[in-house]
């Protein structure tokens, strides 16, 4: 401002003099303002720096605090929690008894659930196979009837049913005694002598409350057997023997002859194993009755037809090629599968239970064997008598798959499918040379009773050692199913041969046996004029001179016969 109120000397100088202070006047301003930022900036500075530091001393006294806070309420946690644990162990300590009790408890109903679940699953198993084998009886009848002639229908229909009939009380008072009847635990090589008459099945207290066992449910499967094996014997006889005498030897062979068979073998007697007085320690095989029930009845069939004779003319020269041909074909086709349908039971159900999966499989590949034999048989026999006759047999081929059912009966739990074909093919042949050996020999067997159960039933028995499915011939499985029969170290060595010699046996002691009991039976009988109807009645027919109505079919003209004056509608004996 000084230098600005001073006159210039000279134009052009004033007016730089007045620019230059006018620059010094800007920057001396700007100083100013620079200080002026710079004190600002300081100041607040000053103030942060002021400010974090009691933040620091504020977060500090905090952490701190949390610090203590949390240790008083880890301290407080732990007391707690230990305080707890003092509890649940006073609680326990408590209770401990009562726990274990109740869990203990827990466990043993699960288990009477899971055992009476099974008991029920093992009742209607065997009563439904049990039924099954008892429909066979249908099927016997059938075949039975069609393979004779017309006017002895009526007489073979009635065999068969008093062999239920009777064969019923037989096996209730006595049969079921001597083949499984044990008692606080008693078991005899020969027979047994308790639950005659159906003692013993059940126990009662004062009270009227009963204790049950499944004493009722194998007697009543165990039953459907013994009806077939006496069955098989009327089809042997059938056509010439006198109902009075085939009835003496039905009791006989109901409640002596196959329940002391049963014993030995299914009833754990001297040829079954692993008791002191058994023939081996293995023992038979003999899953569901080849030898028991089929070769029992077969070898009674083939003792009665040689010991009650032949049919009136049956083997004489001049009489006609079709005088004692079957007289229904149909029939006979039809109890053919009805007895096929009834061996499911039959076979299946000697698993005698199906309460594991172990039963469930074996009683699948013991229908698997079963069919395959069956069919097997059955082509074979086909086969066979066309090669004969040239010509196809109906018959013949119903027969075969009868003994193909027979001859896979005693191997169906313990041979492979292949085997079960095999044993089917070799079981035609047996049966049809042992039928052609009986007509050589002229024994008079209408249906081939012993060919088809007897002999069959025999190979049956050898078939079930032979295509044994343990290793080689030295270990076997037999009863044990899908596993061998167990040594002191593992598969038993040289349980094949015990086996095989105990099935050996058993068609031996059959054959004697049945036999001579048969005998005892049959020959007094038929020297007493007791067995065997005269040739007159023969020649009229068993239906005419003892049955009411004297006639099994009644045929009658048709309405369509009639109006086209056919036939007169009068009734005709067929």
């Amino acid at each position: 401002l000084a230098c600005s109120c001073l006159r210039p000397r000279h134009p052009t100088l004033a007016a730089g003099m007045a620019a230059r202070s006018l620059a010094g006047v800007a920057l001396i301003g700007l100083a100013i303002g620079v200080l002026s930022v710079e004190q600002d900036a300081s100041s607040k500075l000053q103030a942060f720096e002021v400010e974090f530091a009691h933040f620091k001393k504020e977060a500090a006294l905090e952490r701190q605090r949390l610090a203590d806070t949390s240790a008083k309420t880890k301290a407080a946690l732990l007391e707690r929690i230990q305080k707890l644990e003092a509890a649940e162990h006073r609680r326990l300590d408590a209770s401990q008894g009562t726990s274990i009790a109740s869990n203990t408890a827990g466990w043993t109903a699960n288990a009477e659930a899971i055992a009476n679940l099974q008991s029920a699953t093992n009742h209607t198993w065997l009563l439904l196979c049990g039924a099954l084998v008892m429909f066979m009886q249908a099927g016997f009848a059938m075949v039975e009837s069609g393979c004779c002639r017309s006017k002895n229908v009526q007489n073979i229909l009635m065999k068969n049913l008093v062999d239920v009939c009777v064969g019923t009380l037989c096996w209730w008072a006595v049969g079921w005694t001597l083949a499984y009847g044990i008692a606080d635990g008693e078991n005899h090589a020969f027979a047994n002598s308790k639950q005659a008459f159906g003692t013993g099945f059940t126990e009662a207290d004062r009270n009227g409350n009963f204790t049950t066992s499944t004493d009722m449910l194998n007697w009543f499967f165990q039953w459907a057997f013994c009806s077939a094996a006496a069955t098989i014997v009327s089809g042997g006889v059938a056509e010439r023997v006198q109902f009075p005498g085939y009835l003496c030897f039905t009791i006989v062979m109901t409640s002596w002859i196959y329940p002391v068979v049963v014993h030995w073998t299914w009833g754990y007697g001297w040829l079954a194993g692993g008791a002191d007085y058994s023939i081996t320690d293995t023992g038979f095989m003999d899953f569901a009755g080849s030898g028991i029930v089929h070769m029992c009845g077969g070898v009674g069939a083939l003792v009665g037809a040689a010991v009650v004779g032949a049919r009136e003319g049956r083997f004489d020269p001049g009489s006609p090629s079709d005088a004692f041909a079957p007289h229904s074909l149909p029939l006979i086709v039809l109890g053919t599968f009805i007895l096929w349908f009834g061996w499911y039971g039959f076979n299946c159900g000697s698993t005698l239970g199906m309460a594991s999966d172990a039963q469930g499989t074996m009683a699948a590949q013991v229908a698997m064997n079963t069919t395959l034999s069956a069919a097997s048989c059955g082509l074979a026999v086909l086969m066979l008598r066309f090669a004969i006759l040239r010509r196809y047999d109906i018959g013949g081929m119903c027969n075969g798959i009868l003994a193909g059912l027979v001859s896979i009966t005693a191997p169906c739990g313990n041979v492979e499918c292949g085997s079960a074909v095999l044993i089917g093919i070799i079981g035609a042949f047996i049966y049809q040379g042992s039928s052609m050996l009986l007509q050589k020999l002229k024994v008079d067997d209408p249906i081939d009773a012993f060919a088809v159960h007897g002999a069959c039933g025999a190979w049956g028995v050898l078939a079930a050692a032979l295509f044994d499915w343990g290793t080689g011939f030295d270990y076997f499985n037999g009863w044990s199913g899908w596993g061998c029969v167990e040594g002191d170290n593992g598969c038993k060595s040289g349980a094949w041969a015990e086996a095989f010699g105990a099935n050996v046996m058993e068609i031996f002691i059959i054959a004697v046996w049945t036999a001579g009991f048969s005998l005892l039976v049959f020959v007094p009988l038929r020297v007493g004029g007791f067995l065997r109807a005269d040739a007159e009645m023969q020649e009229k027919g068993m239906d005419a001179v003892k049955h009411s109505p004297p006639k099994a079919y009644t045929m009658a003209a048709t309405e369509g016969e009639k109006a086209t004056g056919g036939p007169a509608p009068t009734e005709v004996t067929v």
